[in-house]
């Protein structure tokens, strides 16, 4: 992998099935990207495991390590600021990121619906629930509000009768890893520019 190649450090809470596609990704040398460093906010999950295997640095950050959020936000900042990434990748990582994170560096999200619409913890739930007939998945710029960062790129997953919202959600995250694997290597190869909330890919000037 080329030195000039994009530093990610990638933010798990679970299984880690998005950072194994990125992983995944990053083994090809013409993707643009590598990942540094994986970090959680919690001990013994799958995705710390999945980075030990592969080798890579890993860290964890436990909010109840700390007194307050606040002091979480710094540490986990400061963390992640060890790594010196280009971009941070949140793949499935269940904490809102603070201030300290988001204004030192650019953060890419992922949520499982079709933003604006459907936001929050529960977007699968709540497409199923309104009675939409298309829902899907979005890659965000995460900025300090919910899911309301500049839009990178989307994808549109059609709802079937007789979905629930275990089965309709897994149909979403196949198609969600593929999008945000597509999307990291873009903004890695490409580069990207933000004017107000729309996100380009290319750099300024090109």
């Amino acid at each position: 992998m080329s030195s000039q190649a994009v530093r990610l450090v990638v933010l798990v809470s679970g299984s880690g099935t998005n950072l194994q596609a990125l992983l995944d990704a990053v083994a090809d040398d013409t993707y643009g990207a590598r990942v540094v460093a994986v970090g959680a906010d919690r001990e013994g999950i799958e995705g710390l495991a999945r980075a030990e295997r592969a080798g890579l640095p890993t860290f964890v950050e436990r909010v109840a390590d700390h007194p307050d959020r606040q002091a979480w936000d710094v540490a986990l900042a400061g963390r992640i600021a060890g790594h010196r990434p280009d971009l941070v990748v949140c793949a499935g990582f269940m904490k809102i990121l603070g201030a300290p994170t988001l204004r030192a560096f650019p953060v890419l999200n992922t949520h499982p619906a079709l933003l604006p619409s459907f936001p929050g913890a529960h977007g699968v739930r709540d497409a199923l629930a309104y009675g939409v007939r298309l829902t899907g998945c979005t890659v965000m710029l995460a900025d300090e509000g919910v899911d309301t960062g500049p839009i990178i790129a989307q994808q549109a997953v059609p709802v079937l009768d007789g979905d629930d919202e275990a089965g309709l959600h897994e149909r979403i995250k196949t198609v969600e890893r593929h999008l945000l694997v597509d999307t990291v290597g873009r903004m890695a190869r490409e580069g990207w520019t933000v004017t107000g909330r729309t996100v380009r890919f290319g750099r300024a000037g090109e």
